[in-house]
This record gives C-alpha cells, structure tokens and sequence, in this order.
C-alpha cells in the first residue's frame, strides 16, 4: 500500500492515496491503520464509538493544553499547547488550522520527521518516520461566551479518516483554569468507558479512545 500524503486539520486525520497507485484492499487498510492482529470486519463510517480496549497498534495521540485566564472571558483567547504523538509513517503531512481561530503558531519540539516547518496557518511535514512527535503552541480563539455569565469551549471534530472509513485515535485534552472566576459546570459527551473526564477546582482534563467523529463541549460559568 503506498501512502503519499497525510493531512491533519486540527484533529483529522486523511491519507488519500497518489494518483495511479495500486488499488488496496480493506484488509490492507485496516492492517496498515489497526495492526493485522486487529483489522475491523466493518469499517466505521463515522459514528461515534468510544472504545473499552486499546487497539494493538500505537494510533495517533493528539494531546492539547488550553489555559483560561480572566481575558479570555473577554476575548476569547487561549493559550495552547498542542502535541501529536505516533503519526502516520508518510512523505509530506501538514496540520492544518482555522485561519480566523490561530494566531503566533510556532513549533516548539519535533523528533523523528526529517523536516517541520511553519507555513501560514498550517505547519508543514516531510518525510514522517516512526514514533513521530511533534509539538507546538499558539494562541486559539476557543472560548465563546453563550449567556450572561456562561461560556462554553468547543473542541473538534477530532477525527482519524480514510477514505470513507474512521479508524481509531487517541485524544487527550487539559484545560487549565488560570482564572479563579471560572467554575467548570458539564461536558458533553458525558463520561463513560473510553472516555474519561477528571476535574479539579483549577483544570479538567479528559482522555478519549474512539472511532468515528468525536467532538467535545464543556461550559464554564463565571462567579464574579
């Protein structure tokens, strides 16, 4: 199976095929996205499935730390951290962000990608290898307020897609709470097995193992 390009928008994950290349067999995706221990008898066409058990093979981890301080509540803006962790094997990638929604991006730590670099508001890859890190941060417009002292923070799509078909991932996601003025109220989806939520009075954090599309809402409410 060869793989020419990879593109990750946020959190989504898409491995289309070069142009001319041998047509592949579901098996041979699923071996190359599952493990060959672990290739599906049906693939995921995009709804959400958490999953009790860790697939076999090492599947992208998309980590982010967010920070809330009192001028996001104003504005919007946070500061983030993000990783990914265990990216597809593949000659070009780019992680691809919302324009109106990222400002200062740069990269802060990188291993295993023969070159990263940052271009518009994208950051570009070549030449991805095993156990691929990559790290950066940025300030992201995150925060919308949606009452007259609630705020909510929406995360995602996140989502690892081939084609018609949603293989497994690993999100994990840390909003520290800077700010003392902001009390985290709920989140959906609601905690369940494969996806756990632990708070504390300054941060949240959730950790999801899923196929399909996974997208997250927490709110916040302001005690001023």
């Amino acid at each position: 199976m060869r793989v020419q390009s990879v593109m990750l928008v946020m959190s989504t994950l898409l491995l289309p095929l070069a142009a001319g290349a041998a047509e592949v067999s579901q098996k041979e995706i699923d071996d190359w996205f599952n493990g060959p221990s672990q290739s599906t008898a049906s693939v995921n066409e995009g709804d959400l499935v958490f999953l009790t058990q860790k697939p076999v093979k090492a599947v992208h981890h998309h980590h982010n730390t967010l920070t809330l301080d009192r001028a996001s509540l104003t504005d919007g803006w946070a500061s983030l951290e993000q990783c990914h962790e265990n990216i597809d094997q593949v000659p070009r990638a780019q992680i691809l962000f919302n324009l109106s929604k990222i400002k200062d991006l740069k990269i802060t730590s990188s291993a295993n990608i023969e070159q990263a670099w940052v271009e518009g508001p994208s950051v570009q890859l070549k030449n991805v290898g095993p156990a691929a890190r990559l790290c950066v941060e940025a300030r992201s417009r995150a925060l919308t307020k949606t009452g007259a002292n609630t705020y909510t923070l929406k995360n995602g799509p996140f989502m690892r897609k081939f084609l018609d078909g949603y293989y497994p991932m690993h999100v994990s996601m840390r909003v520290k709470l800077a700010s003392n003025d902001l009390r985290f109220e709920k989140i959906s989806p609601q905690e369940q097995p494969g996806f756990a939520v632990r708070r504390t009075p300054n941060e949240v954090n959730i950790d999801a193992w899923f196929e399909g599309r996974l997208q997250t809402e927490m709110q916040f409410n302001d005690k001023k």
